[in-house]
């Protein structure tokens, strides 16, 4: 009965927000225009939705919510960032790639083997951590003030190698590899600091350069692999190294914001905390059917030992030096990180100590 009772209790919680929520729309005093170039499967979209039910009705209706999936307000990372700039679009989320035209140093978020799991990204990334102030205030000061960095979630969990041709279980496992990447340096560096070949392939294109060889190895997450079917491809090996966690950096007109009153700007920052959560569990949730699926299709996933991730960290070490000398920013966000991930590492540590005595 009590089982019964509580969920109940759990849809008549669900009906009053989302009630709430439709009400806001046609009342708003405040409407904020968010976009994402993605679609309905995506975190994104799991983000955004939980954004708007928990605004709209923490507003009481103050503040509504408007989303945009795809390229029907932008088509791609500048054109998007210049609309958050200019005031046309309110809410946009980027990958660290897709920012880094205008904000170079968001590249920190790419480098190999600096956060060790789950748990201390998210510490990491949380507003208030000493990198997340570095990273908000560079933002602020890189756009004249004309954009915030809300918040950074998770878009597609880790970032591990995957290849068509053998199991990769040591850095001289990648030597001669043809590994994809974007059209950036970053990726590229750490490519060849690894002893593979960085070739730069769209990723609408990816698909037939794994079939046709042109390509032999990515960098990806499992729910991306999926669903792409990049397993009908060729590609059978993924090692489960945790290169990168995949940030998604939620940017909004600072004018927008601002023009709130301080009670419905909190709202909203509290808001995208909610929204950061959200994008943190669903790919965690999205990868265990992922994972499956591909070992069922006859993939081979390996995971690991610490000797051998220790391994790749330090082949990987020059990106460090590079990132630091040659990316604007880059030495002031590595530094915030790196003392970051000490201090949270530090108190996780603790934590989990308490926690098995």
């Amino acid at each position: 009965m009590l089982k019964g009772l509580t969920k109940a209790a759990l849809a008549a919680t669900l009906l009053a927000s989302s009630a709430v929520a439709g009400w806001a729309a046609g009342h708003a005093e405040f409407t904020i225009r968010a976009t994402a170039n993605s679609n309905e499967n995506d975190e994104d979209y799991d983000g955004l939705v939980v954004f708007k039910n928990y605004v709209e009705s923490a507003s009481n209706g103050k503040i509504g919510v408007e989303i945009f999936m795809g390229t029907q307000l932008c088509g791609n990372g500048t054109e998007c960032l210049g609309g958050i700039a200019d005031g046309s679009i309110d809410v946009y989320v980027s990958t660290s790639g897709g920012a880094a035209g205008l904000f170079p140093f968001v590249q920190v978020l790419d480098l190999p083997y600096l956060m060790a799991d789950d748990r201390v990204a998210e510490a990491a990334l949380a507003n208030g951590s000493e990198f997340m102030n570095h990273m908000q205030g560079a933002v602020m000061e890189t756009s004249d003030g004309l954009m915030r960095l809300m918040t950074i979630g998770n878009t597609g969990g880790w970032r591990n190698f995957a290849n068509t041709q053998r199991r990769i279980a040591q850095p001289s496992d990648m030597e001669g590899l043809k590994i994809r990447t974007v059209v950036a340096d970053l990726p590229q560096e750490l490519v060849r600091a690894l002893g593979a070949s960085p070739t730069p392939i769209p990723w609408p294109e990816l698909f037939t350069s794994f079939q046709t060889g042109v390509v032999e190895g990515s960098k990806n997450g499992i729910t991306d692999i999926m669903g792409m079917k990049f397993p009908d491809a060729g590609l059978q090996y993924v090692t489960l190294d945790g290169h990168a966690y995949m940030g998604a950096l939620w940017f909004m007109n600072n004018e927008k914001f601002m023009s709130m009153p301080e009670d419905l700007r909190t709202v909203v920052v509290d808001g995208f905390y909610q929204l950061q959560q959200a994008t943190f569990a669903s790919p965690k949730r999205k990868s265990i059917q992922a994972y499956a699926d591909f070992v069922a299709g006859g993939g081979d996933l390996y995971v690991p030992t610490p000797a051998e991730k220790a391994a790749f960290k330090e082949a990987a070490a020059p990106v460090f030096d590079w990132f630091k000398d040659n990316v604007d920013g880059g030495e002031g966000a590595f530094d915030a990180l790196n003392a970051t991930v000490a201090t949270v590492e530090e108190e996780l540590n603790a934590v989990r100590m308490s926690g098995i005595k």
